[in-house]
């Protein structure tokens, strides 16, 4: 006999909404999304208890809903606009202005061609990296 109501775990439930781990777990948490414990202790929600969410964000425009999220693997994604791009033989400098922030990719010439990519249009930097820097700007040492 098949299962109804399949139940989740927090990562499935966090990645079918298109939200990182963390803020599922907050919303579990703070109550906001409802859930059964197993005996264990795990938290685990029915797709009927995301329905309302999704149907929120099915609402919202293209460029706001998370619905891009749930396409692709990357959940580090800085929406924005496309403020310059540079053209240079094989290679391609793209600006995004996001908030008051600039985060500039180095992509191919190429890829700017598929994907039509002018100054102006609303894009994505899609972050995937094992390495973070930091750099202390205080002035301490």
């Amino acid at each position: 006999m098949p299962i109804l109501n399949p139940m989740l775990t927090p990562r499935e439930a966090a990645r079918l909404l298109g939200i990182s781990y963390p803020t599922i777990k907050q919303w579990i948490l703070s109550g906001k999304l409802k859930t059964v414990q197993t005996p264990g202790g795990h938290h685990r929600l029915s797709e009927s208890a995301l329905k309302p969410f999704l149907a929120k964000d099915k609402a919202k425009p293209e460029s706001k809903s998370r619905e891009r999220y749930r396409r692709i693997s990357g959940r580090n994604q800085l929406a924005g606009k496309v403020i310059s791009i540079r053209v240079e033989g094989l290679l391609a400098e793209v600006v995004l202005a996001v908030g008051d922030t600039h985060v500039t990719a180095i992509i191919t010439a190429s890829a700017v061609q598929e994907l039509q990519l002018k100054k102006g249009d609303t894009a994505a930097a899609l972050i995937k990296s094992t390495d973070v820097m930091i750099e202390r700007l205080d002035g301490q040492s």
